[in-house]
């Protein structure tokens, strides 16, 4: 996995998963306490990630809430929008299409406005 970026907006690519969960958090709990205004994350090349990658995800969610940000999920892979749907994660999350060369992308707004914030995300497995 790998993450570039500054605090506006971070470029993830690889595998979002247990292993590189620790790091990915550093990384994005730093750029969120160190910017203002949107933090976007760019998806474009995350090949794939677990629960705990997408845990990752809500954790920085509500990490940027609570700092006055918020995070915005821009050209997520249709493998990973399909769970965000199965999950419901879609109605809570700011997701972004990938922007045109010329207009920008279109922000679409979480589905139901007014449903709080989550504030604790369980996710579980099978054995």
């Amino acid at each position: 996995m790998h993450i570039r970026g500054d605090h506006d907006k971070l470029v993830v690519g690889g595998r979002l998963d247990v292993r590189s969960a620790a790091d990915a958090r550093t990384v994005l709990h730093s750029a969120v306490d160190s910017g203002r205004g949107d933090l976007v994350l760019d998806l474009a090349g995350l090949d794939s990630w677990d629960a705990t990658g997408l845990g990752v995800i809500m954790g920085a969610h509500r990490r940027a809430g609570r700092c006055g940000r918020r995070l915005v999920l821009r050209d997520v892979p249709t493998q990973m929008q399909r769970l965000l749907v199965a999950t419901r994660l879609h109605r809570i999350l700011a997701i972004e299409d990938a922007p045109a060369p010329a207009a920008g992308g279109a922000v679409r707004a979480p589905e139901n406005p007014v449903t709080p914030p989550m504030t604790q995300v369980q996710i579980l497995t099978k054995p």
